[in-house]
């Protein structure tokens, strides 16, 4: 099962959303927000919650794919999140994920018996390449137990 299919069976929203997992990697996580009339906003392209949730998604499968071989120690969580919507997005709309930490310094601190906390960083696009959105997702490493 790829990380995309985990996400999509285990968190109804990315479901509901319809989410692609288009790219999914430990050094970047592309996913994509179909052109959907059912999610749109007062002015006709994806509602602000929408866009929260491809970004939240983007960053879930990146820490899935850096940290999957720690999740029988440890479980990802977010710990916070904010976003800064730069421009109207229409149409489809891309999060890009990227790691705001070394995966192996996250890695470290959690064999040092801390509970790391690190962000990651996503972009948000429309088709046309500009950036719409700005997010950043704060996640923890708990260690099981």
């Amino acid at each position: 099962m790829t990380i995309g299919e985990m996400l999509a069976a285990t968190v109804p929203m990315a479901r509901t959303l319809n989410l692609e997992f288009v790219e999914t990697g430990p050094d970047k996580a592309v996913v994509a927000l179909p052109d959907q009339s059912d999610f749109h906003n007062h002015v006709g392209g994806p509602h602000a919650g929408a866009m929260f949730t491809l970004g939240e998604s983007a960053s879930g499968a990146i820490v899935l794919a850096a940290f999957g071989d720690q999740l029988s120690r440890a479980v990802p969580l977010a710990v916070s999140a904010e976003i800064a919507y730069k421009k109207l997005a229409m149409g489809p709309v891309t999060a890009t994920a990227t790691l705001g930490r070394p995966a192996a310094d996250v890695v470290a601190e959690l064999d040092a018996g801390r509970r790391p906390e690190f962000p990651v960083a996503i972009a948000i696009q429309r088709a046309d390449g500009a950036v719409t959105g700005e997010m950043t997702v704060v996640w923890t490493l708990r260690p099981n137990g």
